[in-house]
């Protein structure tokens, strides 16, 4: 049975590279990255409800009242975690926000294990847990080393402070695949729990982006370049219904460590493929050794943290 769970975390993470890019293309078509959020989270919503309707899951909504008030705020993750994409790859770059967002992952979910917070079961870390730690560490160095940065890219100054922000805004995930598992046991409907925490997330992107309409009188959304998007720039919504809704079902079964371990090294086989191949419409460019050698170690620290 704990294979199925690292087999769908594993594609769950898979997709996440998808969904950057779908994110990324319709940003491009509506000439706001804010409203391209919005509307994605906005579209899985809508397609969580009809799914629930399908499914005769609808009574379910009324035990959300039964969680707590907080545990229903686990999707303000994805808003959070969405705008911190954008205000951080600007400033730092991609490489090293991917890698910081990363690294907030993997801390957070053993810090989660470890400690039994938010009612994740306790998992007492070992020897392979310690070693498996450590190798995520050095294979997400190893990945930001190896990533070339773009041609005529000037210098960047990085402070620390976008640094500890962008490290928190990557541990939120785990936070909120606590949280929605915790509403699962109350709710026993996974698609309710995806529906409520992605219309939680919907409303705080829009929040988001009416502040941003508030505060940039430059930043206004276009819909008329919709039309010639192509067709897997929708698939952002449903790439993050798969992720949010795998993490918070695998999670209480085989640990926060394994299943972000595997989600990552999922997003990063598919990245370096991405890469490699010019997938989703991104410029081919070339994988180097030390990226390789670094998604090798990753996958190793991975799999041993899941060793007894």
């Amino acid at each position: 049975m704990n294979t199925i769970y690292i087999v769908i975390a594993f594609l769950a993470g898979c997709g996440l590279p998808l969904q950057a890019a779908a994110n990324a293309r319709l940003g491009k078509a509506v000439a706001s990255p804010f409203a391209a959020a919005t509307l994605q989270l906005f579209v899985a919503t809508v397609l969580l409800f009809i799914a629930v309707a399908a499914g005769g899951a609808l009574p379910a909504l009324g035990r959300l009242g039964q969680a707590h008030w907080w545990q229903l705020l686990g999707g303000l993750a994805s808003a959070m975690f969405v705008v911190a994409g954008i205000v951080f790859i600007p400033r730092i770059g991609a490489v090293t926000t991917i890698g910081l967002f990363i690294a907030g992952q993997a801390f957070t979910s053993l810090l989660l294990d470890g400690a039994g917070l938010l009612g994740v079961v306790q998992r007492a870390p070992g020897p392979f847990t310690w070693l498996g730690a450590a190798c995520v560490a050095a294979g997400i160095l190893l990945i930001v080393r190896g990533q070339r940065p773009a041609a005529g890219a000037p210098p960047r100054r990085i402070k620390l402070a976008w640094v500890a922000a962008a490290a928190l805004c990557g541990g939120v995930l785990p936070m909120q695949g606590a949280l929605n598992a915790a509403v699962a046991r109350t709710v026993g409907a996974p698609l309710v729990v995806s529906l409520a925490s992605f219309a939680v997330a919907t409303a705080g992107m829009a929040i988001v982006l009416a502040l941003v309409l508030a505060l940039n009188r430059n930043e206004r959304p276009t819909l008329g370049g919709l039309c010639a998007v192509p067709w897997w720039a929708w698939l952002g919504g449903p790439m993050g219904v798969c992720y949010v809704t795998t993490v918070f079902l695998a999670l209480p079964v085989i640990g926060a460590a394994a299943t972000v371990g595997f989600t990552i090294a999922g997003q990063q086989v598919v990245a370096i493929l991405t890469d490699r191949f010019g997938l989703f419409g991104l410029p081919k460019s070339a994988v180097s050794g030390v990226r390789l050698a670094g998604a090798l170690v990753l996958l190793a620290g991975v799999v041993s943290i899941k060793l007894p």
